[in-house]
């Protein structure tokens, strides 16, 4: 392979398949793009100390006390005031503070690969910080569930994600209880049947969204019925009140679970309690229809909004081989030589293009005022896309002209913050050849600023 070819690849490395170049990495990736990047297949880690979503739960339980007792006591209003204030306060700082963590160490990592692969998993299985509650453990399924099993098997990270308190309370399974369950015979006996009617029924949401978005697809014909039967299977997953089960986290409630056997998609379960539900997850995790799903989103993510069927079958292939490995469906698309071409077919998204731009300008760190200034005037607020469905990822839903001034709002302030010499960030992010159109407008621009802002609006540079 010729030394031109080699620096093609290493572009591409770095920028198709990690999150943008930092000084030094075109140099380390062209000794060998593919190497470079199998060794970035490894476990990311969040070095900040954060509390978890276990901890979050028991502090708002202990404001929820606070708020009840205040009630009971009488307090005055400015003391009330006062500690609705200080729980406000520590719910958008939570949110804001982890949010922003991960970011930060995306945008320092030296495995950007796996950082990419963390945020693509976290769109897949989507959850919105809306109310309360969502808002402080919304940001904790990805380092939880997501980030645990980024390299294991997908039937594991499902799984994961399905029991972890944010997907289940976004998704209302928290409240899920089959009508013929022990709960729900026992509340025929209840004085306050109104009451228990209410409380007791079967939510799909999840059930659905498992369906539609997490596996097989919303094309991959399955029936109404397969959503009622496996939100039934999910019955009794729920989550543990800090107060009243004296616990955190996931729970298993056995007397809300929907007895009998389920059908999904024409298999028998006659599994008991929570292993019904389990079964039902594994072998949709593993049905061939969701291998087909997920490696196209990878496709479609890593490479071209328009895939190449050729590389989706190898990545298809490597999954059903290996059980849904998802390191190894990576190294079957590392390795693929059509995930290789030149040509530039991926619009960057917003995050993309401020984590890519902040890695070019070696800024190391920033605070969650300018993250989340900088993504909310981009449309792509941490865990905000308001749907299960995610953000897009497409270059329809970002390429728009208010977008574009958007883009140079943000870059302009950018570069009267940070300072770099827009020819070295050129060469050690892009490789552009000095005859080639972008590199000849930058080294011939009026100022150092002006310089800049070419290089990050450049099409060379939107694009990987």
């Amino acid at each position: 392979m010729s030394n031109a070819s080699n620096k093609t690849n290493a572009v591409i490395a770095a920028n198709r398949f990690g999150l943008g170049a930092k000084p030094g990495d075109l140099e380390q990736a062209e000794k060998n793009p593919q190497k470079w990047l199998t060794a970035q297949l490894t476990p990311v880690t969040f070095t900040q100390d954060l509390p978890g979503s276990n901890d979050l739960f028991q502090q708002l339980s202990d404001y929820q006390a606070i708020k009840k007792q205040n009630k009971k006591n009488n307090v005055s209003a400015d003391k009330d005031k006062k500690d609705n204030k200080k729980r406000s306060r520590f719910i958008q700082t939570t949110y804001r503070q982890v949010a922003t963590d991960a970011f930060v160490q995306s945008i320092n990592s030296d495995n950007s690969l796996a950082w990419r692969l963390l945020d693509f998993f976290s769109n897949h299985f989507s959850v919105s910080a809306n109310g309360p509650v969502m808002t402080v453990i919304a940001a904790t399924l990805e380092r939880e569930a997501i980030a645990e099993n980024l390299f294991n098997r997908f039937e594991d990270m499902l799984l994961a994600v399905s029991k972890h308190p944010a997907m289940l309370i976004y998704l209302n399974n928290e409240r899920s209880f089959g009508v013929k369950s022990r709960l729900a015979k026992s509340s025929k006996n209840s004085k306050n049947k109104r009451k228990a009617k209410k409380t007791i029924g079967l939510n799909e949401n999840l059930a659905r969204e498992i369906l539609e978005l997490h596996t097989l697809g919303v094309s991959a014909g399955y029936s109404q019925e397969d959503v009622i039967e496996l939100a039934k299977g999910i019955t009794g997953w729920s989550v543990a009140n800090p107060v009243k089960d004296d616990a955190v986290g996931f729970k298993y409630r056995s007397w809300g679970k929907e007895p009998g056997n389920r059908v999904l998609l024409g298999k028998t379960y006659k599994q008991k309690g929570i292993n019904q539900g389990e079964a039902m997850l594994k072998d949709l995790a593993n049905h061939p229809t969701t291998a087909k799903f997920v490696c196209t989103k990878l496709v479609k993510h890593f490479i071209s909004d328009k895939p190449e069927p050729q590389l989706i079958d190898i990545l298809v292939k490597r999954w059903q081989k290996t059980g849904g490995n998802i390191k190894e469906v990576m190294l079957a698309l590392i390795h693929a030589e059509q995930a290789w071409l030149p040509a530039r077919q991926k619009f960057k998204t917003p995050r993309e293009f401020v984590q890519s731009s902040y890695r070019a300008l070696q800024v190391k760190e920033v605070n969650f005022k300018t993250l989340f200034f900088s993504l909310n005037s981009f449309g792509q607020q941490p865990f905000q896309a308001g749907s299960p469905a995610g953000y897009s990822d497409e270059q329809q839903d970002w390429d728009g002209a208010n977008a574009l001034m958007a883009k140079i709002d943000w870059t302009a302030m950018q570069v009267r913050k940070y300072s770099a010499n827009a020819e070295n960030v050129i060469n050690q992010t892009l490789a552009l050849q000095p005859t080639e159109h972008t590199y000849k407008s930058v080294v011939r621009a009026e100022s150092r600023r002006q310089a800049l802002v070419l290089t990050l609006l450049s099409p060379e540079f939107l694009r990987r």
